[in-house]
């Protein structure tokens, strides 16, 4: 199928994967498609091959072939868009579309939310982040990026148990299930954690996210701590939008 009609792609590249989705001007949906990180943080060149390889995806599931490429008008929300150089980087690229607009992940998420009108948000996936949508401002709260930001987001919680795991392991603190399945993924062994450490990245943590979220439901006590930890942080982006009228 050839692209007739105006066509629209809308990308969501997060820390964990990257999500495609074409629609033509009457709000239809023609394909989706889905591939692996792309956050800025794992380099320009790999976040954009995700963002096409999911594209691409989308086109097949769509029936477009490459030609049609040239017809489709591209928003790409992209996470890390705010890292310095990274909106130069991106603008740089030389693609095969009508047009590209580059926006962070976080606004992407809120003009989504309230369809374009005024509104607030607060995401929390591999990262976390706040963000705002007033009178044409932006406001963002938090969303630095991991480690140094991104309170009760996935990666932060799988920071969290870790450390804790590696104290547990130490006799420094108190262990539990959850600690020993954690440790256990290092085959007991702190010093290979430590060594995985020194590789992995945010979406790395993040695995560990929905692991200590299992044990919280089943009521392990440091697995709910950690989730009332993560809680708190997004609860309290949240209390700044409202404490600020927004």
């Amino acid at each position: 199928m050839a692209a007739k009609v105006t066509t629209y792609l809308g990308i969501d590249g997060g820390g964990s994967r990257c999500r495609a989705r074409i629609e033509d001007e009457h709000d239809t949906l023609l394909g989706e498609g889905i591939s692996g990180p792309a956050t800025t943080r794992v380099g320009i060149e790999e976040a954009w091959r995700s963002i096409m390889e999911a594209c691409e995806a989308a086109a097949a599931q769509a029936g477009l072939n490459r030609e049609d490429f040239s017809l489709i008008h591209a928003g790409i929300g992209i996470a890390g868009f705010g890292r310095q150089g990274a909106e130069a980087a991106l603008k740089r690229i030389v693609h095969p579309f009508a047009s590209v607009l580059f926006i962070s992940d976080g606004v992407a998420a809120c003009l989504g939310a309230h369809s374009g009108t005024d509104g607030a948000i607060v995401v929390a996936g591999t990262g976390s982040v706040g963000v705002g949508l007033i009178g044409g401002r932006e406001i963002r709260l938090g969303g630095y990026g991991f480690p140094i930001s991104d309170e009760g987001s996935g990666a932060d919680i799988g920071l969290q148990v870790i450390r804790l795991a590696l104290r547990a392991a130490d006799r420094r603190g108190e262990t539990s299930p959850l600690l020993r399945e954690v440790l256990g993924a290092f085959d007991h062994d702190p010093h290979r954690a430590v060594a995985w450490s020194e590789e992995a990245m945010a979406a790395d943590y993040a695995v560990f996210a929905p692991i200590v979220l299992r044990y919280a439901t089943q009521g392990d006590p440091i697995g709910r701590r950690i989730v009332e930890r993560a809680a708190k942080a997004l609860g309290d982006l949240l209390d700044m939008f409202f404490s600020t009228g927004n």
